[in-house]
């Protein structure tokens, strides 16, 4: 296939409302955007949003200070983003923020700290509010102060979005906030970053991106465009997730899954997601020590199962890489539930929520949570079919 012939060690440019920088060795880049912010913002003062180690143990903390070094920024760190951050952890990086005087934001690491950041990029231009305020809808923000993304894992597509998830620890809710202002400035995706992650993280953040596209392409807003970016998705994680799992060190797989999540990202940016994020964050609000992307492999396959006969012909070829011989028939609902659990359980997914600690009393309130938690419902609204208690209800059944 053609991607045989791209050299992944070329840095290229993809431009949208973010510029990502895209390439073994983009982290490079990082020098460039400094000198760039400092000139034309006048930036000097730079606050660093990271979880507790990958942003030293991937190697991209000696660009970054060095970056930092010879552009003459100052700069202060706030390193307690957890997987599924809270709005707690939101606030200090706030306070932070506010007390140092940071003029622009860099973050290092997959969707957590970016998605944290670009709250705390909106909160240091709104003195007087809170995180809580923030994700409970109580006011709408227009501006931010400058947000640099660097991405290390290869399935939030958060790098190029207007989207950011955050946990509610008091009210087990885990709600989206979205606007155009907290897309991030520059990013930079670099897959020479990404080979020390697990196999377990590589399947679980792939999975994600395979998520976003089959949303993105089958909601009630999907447009060509969204359905392209995620046909090509799909196609790329197929054939390169399989090979990382085997081989973590194969760069042109990492590049490959990492552009994958890349499109998906801005597949999902113009077509939005539906059912399988609206039913999986409660799962992961619920129990934070749940990957984001495993709990949407535990309930894929269920919803494929219920949403499949309403929108079968773009399923039938959008999932053509992973089952073949689909026709898009509505019977095929079962094949294509049946087949994706044995897609997902060669990629290393132990099926059932009952294996992350899950029961069948949990349903009831699981189900509660989708409607109820503040943006859940609005995904839920863009399903392919009417989304119901009872509909939610045998997702979750299915998925155990």
């Amino acid at each position: 296939m053609w991607e045989s012939k791209i050299n992944v060690n070329a840095v290229c440019e993809i431009r949208g409302r973010s510029t990502v920088y895209l390439g073994a060795g983009a982290i490079r880049k990082i020098g460039d955007i400094c000198s760039v912010l400092k000139k034309t913002r006048q930036v000097s003062r730079v606050l660093v949003i990271t979880g507790k180690n990958s942003y030293i143990k991937s190697g991209a903390w000696s660009y970054v200070a060095r970056a930092f070094e010879v552009n003459g920024f100052d700069y202060t760190m706030y390193s307690e983003i957890t997987p599924n951050p809270t709005v707690d952890q939101v606030d200090e990086a706030t306070d932070l923020a506010r007390l140092y005087g940071a003029q622009a934001i860099v973050a290092i690491g997959g969707g957590s700290p970016i998605d944290a950041a670009k709250c705390v990029a909106v909160l240091k231009e709104y003195p007087v509010r809170n995180a809580r305020e923030l994700f409970e809808n109580q006011f709408s923000p227009n501006k931010a102060i400058p947000l640099v993304a660097i991405n290390l894992t290869h399935g939030t597509g958060t790098e190029a979005d207007r989207f950011a998830v955050v946990s509610i620890p008091e009210k087990e809710t885990k709600p989206v906030f979205a606007c155009d202002c907290i897309y991030p400035l520059y990013s930079i995706d670099d897959p020479a970053l990404m080979t020390s992650l697990s196999p377990e993280q590589t399947a679980y953040v792939s999975i994600d991106a395979l998520n976003h596209a089959i949303e993105a392409s089958t909601t009630v807003t999907a447009t060509p465009f969204s359905i392209l970016l995620a046909k090509e998705t799909i196609r790329l994680v197929a054939q390169y997730l399989p090979v990382a799992l085997s081989n973590p060190q194969d760069l042109t797989a990492r590049y490959y899954l990492l552009y994958a999540s890349l499109i998906a990202g801005i597949s999902f940016d113009n077509g939005l997601l539906h059912y399988t994020h609206a039913l999986e964050h409660p799962l992961s609000a619920v129990r934070p020590e749940i990957s984001h992307g495993l709990g949407l492999a535990m309930i894929l396959p269920a919803v494929i199962k219920q949403i499949y006969p309403a929108s079968k012909h773009i399923l039938a070829d959008l999932l053509s890489p992973i089952l073949c011989g689909l026709k898009g028939e509505s019977n095929e609902a079962d094949i294509v539930y049946e087949g994706l659990k044995k897609w997902l359980f060669e990629m290393g997914v132990k099926p059932g929520l009952g294996s992350i600690g899950f029961a069948l009393t949990d349903i009831e309130k699981l189900t509660n949570l989708a409607f109820n938690t503040p943006s859940l419902k609005m995904l839920l609204d863009l399903g392919p079919i009417e989304a119901t208690h009872a509909s939610v209800s045998n997702i979750y059944m299915d998925s155990f």
